[in-house]
């Protein structure tokens, strides 16, 4: 007996899903990649089903609104779907703009990193002078003092700050 799952029935007749869907012009690749309906694969079958019934035993009206209410629930929880998505979107800008808010705070102040230079954990001193956020990671633009008095910028992870303040 066929897997239910992997069945469709159409007229009455019921097929192995892949190869109706082989019959009906879909390549054999994107049927292997795809196994749930999306509302377009939905409503070709449903037009698909209607086109073929046989005129003297038509569709049940009972079963013909059967189907288009899960085509109109599919159709909700794709909306659904899609605008989570833009409120997940959204919540991830809010918090990039709350941490670079943060740490524009930190902008003129002292601090203290480590960063590792040659296996060993080597202790820098600088400036904060600016925020980056890059790829999503977020870090601060920090201006150095070298042994002769000149500076230079760099750029340095939040993850390897050790200490912030006026002066430390």
């Amino acid at each position: 007996m066929a897997n239910s799952l992997n069945t469709i029935t159409v007229d009455g007749k019921t097929y192995d899903y892949e190869e109706y869907m082989k019959t009906q012009g879909v390549k054999a690749s994107e049927v292997g990649k795809k196994s749930e309906l999306n509302k377009d694969a939905f409503l070709s079958l449903l037009v698909t089903q209607m086109q073929y019934q046989d005129p003297l035993n038509p569709m049940d009206n009972g079963e013909y609104l059967a189907q288009l209410a899960q085509f109109s629930a599919l159709e909700q929880m794709t909306n659904v779907s899609d605008k989570l998505a833009d409120v997940y979107s959204l919540v991830e800008n809010i918090d990039s703009s709350v941490l670079v808010g943060q740490l524009s705070g930190m902008i003129g102040k002292e601090c203290q990193w480590n960063n590792q230079v040659d296996g060993q954990s080597v202790t820098y001193q600088g400036k904060i002078t600016g925020v980056s956020i890059s790829d999503g990671a977020p870090s601060i633009i920090a201006t150095v003092k070298a042994a002769d008095g000149t500076e230079m910028t760099t750029k340095v992870d939040i993850s390897a700050i050790t200490r912030v303040g006026e002066s430390v």
